[in-house]
């Protein structure tokens, strides 16, 4: 499970990105608390959301072309520093009463334009890491390092807001990125795995859109996480609103859910870099079991059964993420991994753009329940749809039969579909 550990470069890594995520998460839900009480709308909330993923949206393809052509390490470097800057920025006009809604969007974007960059350098610097060997490892090692963040900083978060105000924690997340910067600028650069860069040229954006297009095994993963990104993971927008709206509980319900969710998210990691492989079955099974939970929890009535659902929301949504996250970059030529997870990362963040405004004006005319439904019903829909053209595609039928006195559905080859149809002799 954490084989990848022994390597010392991944190592630095894995140990810079705990702390540096524990300050992001901790600043996400500040800020959404942040802009929630200065406004008192969530569709605010998910402008800001918006404004974060905005960039990825715009620019995502074009970062993948610079990671594909620049050293991923000094690439880090840059990214990781701006971000730090931008949370001491927001800490400062906090700390001092001066912040207004418009510095939290604006830092927002600022993040985003930094994330544009840093996200496929992060992704593709995992495999120069740990050679092709450990990269599913490694990959479900960072999923698992994101959500034992994602644990803990909104708890801190919570008990921070609630004490001392949100600006502490924009103060943390600032000063965490030292972190991450000291383990990049304490590598061995000899015992990275060499990556020959993509050099200089025309028609690179296209050549990369033209590569995944061709391959089935990678547009139909990154189609799926495009839904499910847009109009199934709008979480800012609808716990805040069930903390707030619908069980009236405040910040430390708000801190409870993320908790929770980022509970099931670990194990949902850990059970993925237990099982060393990256099946698309497991993809869509995982999402079509996302979707049907969200609908659930839904029409959860009380606050504490809503709390515990949130866990396995947590366990499938990792599942989806981590398995499409693996096997896109399995799947792919090393060459073309910025280009491809620049694509599959601005398919996944850069939707939210486009649904969480949505998603936000349907809780605020609607009211949460609605919202959060029916970003289950699409996320459910989308997976069904493209579990049918997967199966298709790959030649499989469903077969239906009864195994030990139990009914059995499962797909199949289309040879021994008709094999179990035909006759006997």
């Amino acid at each position: 499970m954490f084989s990848s550990l022994k390597i010392r470069n991944y190592r630095l890594f894995f140990l810079g990105q705990v702390v540096s995520n524990t300050g992001t998460w901790m600043q996400r839900i500040a800020q959404d608390w942040l802009v929630l009480s200065l406004t008192g709308s969530s569709a605010a909330v998910g402008i800001t959301t918006a404004l974060q993923f905005l960039p990825m949206l715009l620019f995502g393809l074009y970062g993948g072309v610079l990671v594909d052509r620049l050293p991923k390490r000094p690439t880090l470097l840059v990214t990781q520093l701006a971000m730090a800057v931008t949370g001491l920025a927001l800490a400062f006009l906090t700390l001092s009463g001066h912040v207004q809604v418009w510095h939290v969007y604006l830092a927002a974007f600022a993040v985003g334009l930094a994330t544009v960059v840093d996200n496929p350098a992060r992704q593709s610097f995992v495999s120069e890491m740990v050679g092709p060997g450990q990269l599913q490892n490694a990959v479900s090692l960072n999923s698992a390092n994101f959500q034992s963040a994602r644990l803990v900083g909104p708890a801190v978060a919570g008990l921070l807001i609630t004490g001392v105000g949100t600006g502490w924690a924009f103060l943390f997340n600032g000063l965490s990125f030292v972190a991450p910067i000291a383990g990049l600028l304490l590598m061995r650069a000899r015992e990275l795995h060499v990556v020959e860069r993509a050099p200089r040229g025309k028609g690179q954006l296209r050549e990369g859109l033209q590569y995944v297009a061709r391959r089935p095994e990678l547009i139909w993963p990154i189609v799926l996480v495009g839904f499910i990104g847009t109009f199934g993971f709008n979480f800012p927008v609808w716990l805040s609103a069930y903390a707030d709206d619908i069980f009236h509980a405040g910040a430390g319900a708000y801190s409870l859910f993320n908790a929770l969710m980022a509970l099931g998210s670990l194990a949902g990691a850990l059970l993925a870099a237990r099982r060393g492989t990256a099946r698309l079955r497991v993809l869509i099974a995982a999402a079509v079991a996302f979707g049907a939970l969200e609908v659930v929890a839904s029409a959860a009535p009380s606050l504490w059964l809503f709390s515990l659902l949130m866990v396995p929301i947590g366990i499938f949504g990792l599942t989806v993420n981590v398995t499409a996250n693996t096997s896109v970059q399995m799947a792919t030529d090393p060459a073309m991994r910025g280009r491809v997870m620049a694509l599959f990362m601005m398919v996944f963040m850069g939707g939210t753009p486009l649904g969480a405004p949505l998603v936000g004006w349907i809780t605020d005319a609607y009211g949460a329940r609605v919202g959060f439904a029916l970003g289950g019903l699409i996320s459910l829909a989308a997976a069904t749809t493209i579990g049918l053209i997967l199966a298709r595609i790959g030649g499989l039928r469903l077969s239906l039969g009864w195994n030990h006195g139990h009914p059995h559905v499962r797909f199949v080859p289309k040879e021994q579909r008709e094999e179990e149809l035909a006759p006997a002799a």
